[in-house]
């Protein structure tokens, strides 16, 4: 979800598997046997306040960061519009049009016509190995690419930052689920992941959208089914296997750019990201 063009985002398209809906939180899929997360988000609070700060960083803007690397159209705001608690355990990130008259400056552009939210735990709260997995229904439509994804700790330039994308769901594809990670040597187009075929629209249903991150093994998976793991065994030479440190993590709803193209009159206004927890098991350094 960073700095690319995947236009073919996924160099190796395996494991095309049917998921399960969740509909409720009684179907989601169990949690680790006999674990306990060592961080979990509930988004509990009061209605149109922000998610707490002692947590996550919001991030804002657009033309300094070059359209976020995608040549998008959201500019990014801390507004609780944008990203803010529904009263009901829920932390809802949208995709709004610009309000008139607003004036935001964009790369592509003089003025973005989109706002939305770019949340991130860096600096707070990683994960070294285990699990992280979140509880989520994606927006669809035209022109939208909703994202939950990590970035490593390392202090390095991306891409040798490493990028794991958990899920992502491109525009006029509501249906799909794309899991991929980015290194030093394959990145954008060349990135390495897969895909996982979901019953109906994302929007549809609640879905747990899941990786486990284990020593040089990472396997996505959907409603608690793995559709694809990764081995440094499967990264072009010379292997750059860069996985084994903190990675933090992301959630964001980017409109337009490189892959999924702009919006037009049928994209949903709000287009919003609906999470009902985060939780991440396992361990971390940070």
């Amino acid at each position: 979800m960073n700095r690319r063009n995947p236009l073919a985002a996924v160099l190796t398209l395996i494991g095309l598997l049917c998921g399960c809906g969740s509909g409720s939180p009684a179907d989601a899929p169990p949690s680790p046997a006999g674990q306990q997360p060592f961080w979990q988000a509930e988004f509990d609070g009061v209605a149109a306040t922000r998610p707490s700060p002692k947590t996550w960083n919001t991030e804002t803007g657009n033309r300094e960061a070059e359209g976020w690397g995608n040549k998008e159209l959201q500019y990014y705001t801390d507004d609780a519009a944008n990203s803010g608690l529904d009263g009901a355990g829920h932390l809802l990130i949208s995709a709004r049009p610009a309000a008139a008259g607003s004036e935001l400056p964009c790369y592509t552009q003089e003025f973005c016509p989109w706002t939305s939210a770019r949340l991130t735990t860096e600096g707070k709260v990683a994960l070294t190995h285990g699990r992280a997995e979140i509880r989520a229904k994606l927006p669809t439509g035209t022109g939208l690419l909703p994202a939950i994804w990590m970035l490593g700790d390392n202090g390095v330039e991306w891409p040798g930052q490493g990028e794991i994308d958990i899920c992502e769901v491109v525009g006029g594809e509501p249906g799909t689920v794309y899991g991929t990670a980015h290194g030093p040597t394959y990145f954008n187009e060349n990135g390495i992941g897969g895909s996982f075929t979901l019953p109906a629209d994302a929007s549809r249903a609640f879905h747990t959208y899941a990786i486990d991150k284990q020593p040089h093994r990472i396997t996505w998976s959907v409603d608690g089914k793995p559709y694809f793991t990764l081995t440094p065994a499967k990264l072009p030479a010379p292997g750059d296997w860069v996985f084994e440190q903190d990675m933090h993590l992301l959630l964001n709803v980017a409109v337009g750019g490189d892959w999924p193209g702009p919006p037009d009159a049928s994209t949903p206004s709000p287009a919003t990201m609906t999470v009902d927890y985060v939780r991440f098991y396992g361990e971390s350094r940070a």
